[in-house]
């Protein structure tokens, strides 16, 4: 029984393997949008500002590290 499951597993994933190949090959599978780096600009008009890197975190709907990140880059950029 236990290697009945095993396989039907092992089918299943297989044939979602090949449904995502299929999709970005369609372009159609792209993964999740990044949301942080979409809000850069805001995220450096805050700090601009002065509000906290939870501040902006808040405001904006995102993580702490987003903030974090998205401030190191600009400072590695300038």
């Amino acid at each position: 029984m236990v290697g009945t499951k095993h396989l039907e597993r092992e089918v299943m994933l297989e044939r979602q393997r090949e449904g995502v190949a299929k999709a970005k090959a369609d372009g159609k599978y792209k993964g999740r949008k990044p949301t942080a780096r979409a809000k850069a600009e805001q995220i450096l008009q805050f700090d601009r500002q002065g509000l906290s890197r939870e501040g902006i975190a808040s405001q904006l709907g995102i993580g702490v590290a987003s903030v974090y990140r998205v401030l190191k880059a600009a400072r590695l950029a300038a």
